[in-house]
């Protein structure tokens, strides 16, 4: 009988996750806290939020690094969230030279931000106060089940993410693939791929966000026939090139808490 560690790998060598770099909601989002405001002054839905001028020299920082080979290798597969400030990062990262110039970035709507729905918009204080039988049933339900009416639980996102792996394995298999999205998208992955509990994921995003364009990795282990975590939330590319790393949350509603 034919070993793992003889089989071809169904998944690919090598799996990057990438959180888009620091977007023009996240600053709008810090702007209405710290104003005290109910609603985050955003002229655009949220799918067509851009990078902030930072978000975009960190995207440029993640593809310098990948550049000088600083890990090892480049990506032969970018897939992408559709929403704006995750294909700019990715877009910027082609420039940079982290992969091929003419690589196509893949856009797959399975890794779209998580959907906030009658919430959307909204700070903290404003879910609150104008929606305090959601902020209940929240409380009640935990970050993990809750689901706004029009919107997605936690346990929503990681449904279309098992499929989008499925994917990824049947197509990508033996490659190296990054993918780039949002920081829900990010803890969602690592809940499949590392067979999580809830208790498990929740601990990890209480110990802080998801830094944008941080660098989560995971390496095919021949032995075990899975894909293996090799780091987690890494902001060393921007660090290398003394740009400001930005750990901050989604801007429709604060990711933790």
């Amino acid at each position: 009988m034919e070993s793992k560690a003889n089989r071809s790998p169904r998944w690919p060598s090598m799996l990057w996750l990438i959180r888009h770099g620091q977007s023009a909601g996240n600053v709008a989002r810090d702007m209405a806290h710290a104003n005290g405001l109910h609603r985050i002054a955003l002229d655009h839905r949220d799918v067509d939020v851009p990078l902030s001028p930072l978000g975009m020299d960190q995207a440029r920082a993640l593809g310098h690094w990948f550049a000088t080979g600083e890990e090892g290798q480049r990506p032969e597969v970018i897939l992408s969230s559709p929403y704006l400030r995750a294909l700019q990062t990715g877009e910027i990262f082609r420039e940079a030279g982290g992969c091929a110039s003419d690589l196509r970035i893949c856009l797959d709507e399975r890794l779209r931000e998580k959907e906030f729905g009658i919430l959307d918009g909204l700070t903290t204080a404003g879910i609150r106060e104008l929606q305090p039988e959601q902020a209940n049933f929240r409380k009640i339900l935990g970050k993990f089940y809750h689901r706004p009416p029009g919107g997605e639980s936690w346990v929503d996102v990681i449904f279309r993410l098992r499929a989008l792996l499925d994917t990824v394995s049947l197509h990508y298999a033996g490659q190296r693939v990054m993918i780039i999205a949002h920081q829900v998208v990010v803890l969602c992955m690592r809940y499949v791929l590392e067979n999580l509990t809830e208790t498990e994921v929740l601990g990890i995003d209480a110990e802080g966000d998801v830094a944008n364009c941080s660098v989560t990795q995971y390496r095919f282990d021949p032995q075990v026939g899975r894909l293996a975590l090799q780091r987690y939330n890494v902001v060393a590319p921007l660090e290398r090139e003394g740009t400001p790393a930005t750990h901050e949350p989604d801007p429709m509603i604060a990711a933790r808490g």
